[in-house]
């Protein structure tokens, strides 16, 4: 485990050099999207649904990244969602994840959240047992029906 998290940051990525530095970590999560279009789909998410993207730093390398948005739910209040949480895989079980969601985390209180909430695919096992350990639960079952390719 990294022994000096003090030096580690947290920081929004909001010009493109940035945005093309977290896409090394996000394309671990995505590996569907280029660089190109993962930072077209963050610009456009952020102008219509108000999604951000942040990345934890350690010695100006990207550990990881989360993307998320504030909204408001009938079911929980206000809630921050995550859509994304990722640590670039040579580097987890360090403390990055961790670090990282405990930032969500006070974010979501700073925002005046009710809750944060995400959903995880159900392969995804090693996430599932990180999200159990900062304190979370499984609250819901996620359905999904295409409509349209």
């Amino acid at each position: 485990m990294a022994t000096a998290a003090k030096k580690w940051t947290v920081r929004f990525a909001g010009t493109e050099a940035e945005l093309e530095r977290c896409y090394l970590a996000m394309v671990e999560l995505r590996p569907h999207l280029s660089c190109g279009e993962f930072v077209k789909s963050v610009r456009r998410q952020d102008e219509q649904d108000g999604y951000r993207l942040v990345y934890v730093e350690d010695e100006d390398e990207v550990m990881g990244v989360a993307g998320f948005r504030v909204m408001q739910m009938l079911v929980t209040g206000r809630v921050l969602y995550v859509d994304d949480l990722v640590i670039v895989e040579e580097r987890r079980s360090r403390g990055y994840g961790a670090f990282l969601f405990n930032w969500l985390v006070h974010y979501a209180t700073a925002q005046e959240c009710r809750t944060l909430e995400l959903d995880s695919a159900v392969q995804r096992a090693a996430a599932h047992r990180f999200y159990f350990r900062q304190r979370m639960h499984i609250a819901s079952y996620h359905f999904r029906l295409k409509v349209h390719e």
